[in-house]
């Protein structure tokens, strides 16, 4: 076991844990019926259990399978592949869960630069391309021959020209540094505070305001690959509406279901490997008493770095604000 700082909050499950956790999680054999797997963690390989899910019950499905990289997953490893053998697998793994989308479905892919060039044929292929965003991941090495790769792609797919989007629910809070004012000295398109001077924008798709979980924050597991649960909930918000059926087949951690639960969706995941399952089991139980998501409070996404104690006092007590870095 790993020997951490006092001051490490990433989340472990003891050995008693990993019991506990491990009968809660759900095998599929044969065919399951929605009412079977909502709030469920489905420990199996995507593939043995694809056929066996229900058919038109998602209405947003997030896709984040592990990318064209050699990568080892908590043993499981996955090398990296040649192009056409890469493009294989992932049309016969989209293929195989299609017909669990409704017909209005909304389909979010994420895929490093090199992964994208590889799979967004396929994509164009099977759905309707809406948008690609990319996202800053701030982690990474530097490199001596090479600029830093510190980006991600994210795929915004839809099954028809029919699907929902609620820019409303993603705006993101900005500071102002230099605000306009009218003639007669009122703010233009932007709010004067105590706290400071802010304005709400639409989003694009560069962003720039997200946060990889690193081991201060109490979302932070030891998957290699972990989403933060702020990008997650941008895409929750922005596609669905409360009460829809969220599905991720790669499960991970949890991140996805955790977010539904917290956004009062519904979800289900599939995952492999029985630890992480039993980490995102963990997280789902803390997500009865918590359900914070750092950088968003207050019905909006902030900026990093704009959440000051300052404003901290703006928001109930049993909201609690964590600050980005």
């Amino acid at each position: 076991m790993k020997r951490r700082a006092p001051r490490n909050r990433t989340l472990t499950c003891t050995v008693e844990e990993l019991a506990t956790f491990s009968q809660m999680l759900l095998r599929v054999h044969n065919r399951v019926n929605v009412a079977d797997i909502e709030g469920r963690i489905i420990n199996n390989d995507l593939f043995e259990v694809a056929h066996n899910l229900p058919d038109n019950f998602v209405d947003l499905l997030i896709l984040d399978p592990p990318y064209n990289l050699s990568k080892n997953y908590n043993g499981h490893l996955f090398k990296e592949q040649e192009h056409a053998e890469y493009q294989h697998w992932f049309r016969n793994m989209v293929y195989s869960i299609r017909h669990i989308l409704k017909p209005e479905a909304t389909i979010y892919v994420c895929s490093d630069w090199k992964t994208s060039l590889i799979v967004a044929p396929i994509l164009n292929e099977l759905f309707i391309i809406q948008n690609r965003i990319t996202w800053e991941r701030e982690k990474g090495r530097g490199a001596k021959r090479n600029w830093k790769n510190n980006t991600e792609d994210i795929w915004f797919c839809t099954l028809s020209k029919e699907y929902y989007f609620n820019v409303d629910a993603v705006k993101l809070k900005r500071r102002v540094i230099a605000p306009y004012r009218t003639q007669d000295g009122k703010p233009k398109d932007w709010i004067e505070s105590d706290s400071g001077n802010y304005r709400l924008t639409h989003p694009s798709n560069i962003w720039t305001d997200i946060s990889v979980p690193f081991w201060s924050m109490p979302e932070n597991t030891d998957h290699p690959t972990q989403k933060p649960e702020k990008l997650i909930a941008k895409l929750v918000l922005a596609s669905s509406k409360e009460g829809d059926f969220i599905f991720d087949p790669f499960l991970g951690s949890g991140t996805t279901c955790v977010v539904a639960k917290k956004l009062n969706r519904r979800f289900s995941g599939v995952e492999l490997n029985k630890e992480y399952c039993c980490w995102a089991q963990k997280r789902l139980e803390l997500a009865e008493t918590d359900q914070t998501i750092q950088g968003y409070a207050g019905g909006v996404f902030w900026e990093r770095n704009t959440l000051s104690d300052q404003l901290k006092q703006n928001f109930p007590p049993q909201i609690r604000v964590t600050q980005e870095i």
